[in-house]
């Protein structure tokens, strides 16, 4: 559990929605507020998306996160209450998430790097498909993989898109990820691979003066990719915080028995 103390220093950080913005002007009038980089536990109040850019925003704080859906699906959020706050913060669950650092170089021989923690996206960028080499730990795989795109998902990404996509739920703590392609053409039966979180993917873009490719980690894009290189960064982490009843690898389990 999270702690046994209900003085806690609490930073609300809200998106822009009309709901949350009504629920941290009210939850702020209860609890008080600090900055983030003050606090002792972050309570972020929106959809996923929203949930994603807090923790991206905060995760140099190493701060605990607590989400309260006032989004759509709300799958890293818990349930929104305004009530007994500091109880459930006490009684909450500890998950650990690293993410993925994506290096990518661009048609420039420009270099930038971003860090996903659901999941790293190649995407075709015009009506043509993709050509991508795929390589694991220095040896190709796949020369060429004809297709829309291809990601590579973490545990906690892989109910998101990479589901969407045929790619397999994976439980969280399992070491391991999801390199899934998206609408493959060629080779037609390849469905993706599950890979140990210590490979080291590398993707490169064929043709891709007449193919371009961008690549994306959670919601950051990067246009005209050349190569790309994804690992988990063990540097890095966030702790997310849930109810004990509808903890992360309840949730995920769950999506695997849904009709």
């Amino acid at each position: 559990m999270f702690g046994q103390t209900l003085k806690k220093k609490i930073a609300f950080v809200a998106s822009q929605g009309t709901n949350a913005s009504a629920a941290i002007t009210s939850l702020v009038k209860v609890y008080g507020t600090v900055e983030p980089a003050d606090a002792d536990v972050i309570v972020a109040l929106g959809g996923d998306g929203f949930m994603l850019e807090a923790i991206h925003r905060n995760m140099a704080h190493g701060i605990p996160i607590y989400g309260m859906n006032l989004g759509t699906v709300g799958f890293l959020l818990n349930e929104f209450e305004e009530d007994h706050l500091l109880e459930r913060l006490d009684q909450a669950e500890t998950e650990t998430l690293r993410p993925l650092h994506m290096l990518v170089t661009t048609d420039s021989g420009m270099k930038q790097d971003a860090y996903g923690f659901n999941e790293v996206s190649l995407l075709r960028q015009t009506r043509q498909a993709a050509h991508l080499q795929v390589s694991i730990d220095g040896k190709v795989r796949i020369e060429r993989l004809i297709c829309d795109g291809c990601l590579v998902a973490t545990p906690a990404g892989s109910t998101a898109y990479n589901l969407s996509a045929h790619g397999p739920i994976l439980p969280i703590g399992s070491g391991v990820l999801a390199l899934t392609p998206i609408s493959a053409f060629r080779p037609r039966r390849w469905q993706g691979a599950v890979l140990k979180q210590s490979a080291h993917i590398h993707l490169s873009v064929l043709d891709h003066y007449k193919r371009p490719v961008s690549a994306v980690a959670d919601a950051h894009e990067i246009r005209n990719v050349t190569e790309i290189d994804i690992v988990v960064d063990p540097e890095k982490e966030v702790t997310l915080l849930f109810d004990p009843n509808h903890n992360l690898e309840e949730r995920i389990l769950n999506e695997q028995f849904i009709p």
